[in-house]
């Protein structure tokens, strides 16, 4: 049997990413979302962030659901807007689907105050996932963070070190 070439060989069996960071682009990418995904960059922790991971001509879900379903821990940044995104729902459903370790941060905003509202564009089934997933990440421990108010270095240390212990319990699991 034919050997595969060393780097050919680790672009297939490498996941995308370690680490894939949902977050509320509009609400989020210019702050902890960016700076989360740079230091976890400089850590040398492979992350997804998709205006950093993708280009155009990429064809959104394809390239998400794989990061997703390749990951290892994924960090659901929840904002004040983040339940009125398809995408940002979608995705979370997807992490909580494949049993993945989700990680939350509750960004200027209380778990209590994210709904997933019926305003008559989704089905029933997927009203129902989406709650059910969202459900699962309020019932997880995560970090809040009032950006008013807040310490933006305590937050993404405290995110970072977040991701770190995870990522390492995901490890020993294995």
């Amino acid at each position: 049997m034919q050997r595969l070439p060393t780097t050919l060989y680790r672009k297939i069996a490498r996941p995308t990413c370690e680490v894939f960071i949902n977050h509320r682009g509009i609400d989020t990418k210019r702050n902890i979302a960016g700076l989360l995904y740079d230091n976890l960059t400089k850590m040398k922790v492979k992350s997804f962030l998709d205006s950093m991971n993708m280009k155009p001509g990429d064809k959104l879900f394809d390239h998400i659901d794989k990061a997703i379903v390749g990951c290892k821990v994924g960090v659901a940044v929840f904002s004040p807007r983040y339940c009125d995104s398809y995408f940002c729902l979608h995705e979370l459903a997807l992490l909580m689907e494949n049993n993945k370790r989700v990680v939350p941060i509750f960004f200027d905003v209380k778990p209590s105050q994210l709904l997933v509202k019926d305003n008559g564009t989704r089905s029933l089934k997927e009203l129902q996932r989406f709650r059910f997933a969202l459900e699962e990440a309020k019932n997880t421990v995560g970090l809040t963070f009032d950006s008013l108010n807040g310490d933006w270095s305590e937050l993404l240390r405290d995110a970072s070190n977040a991701v770190i212990m995870n990522l390492m319990e995901v490890e020993e699991g294995k």
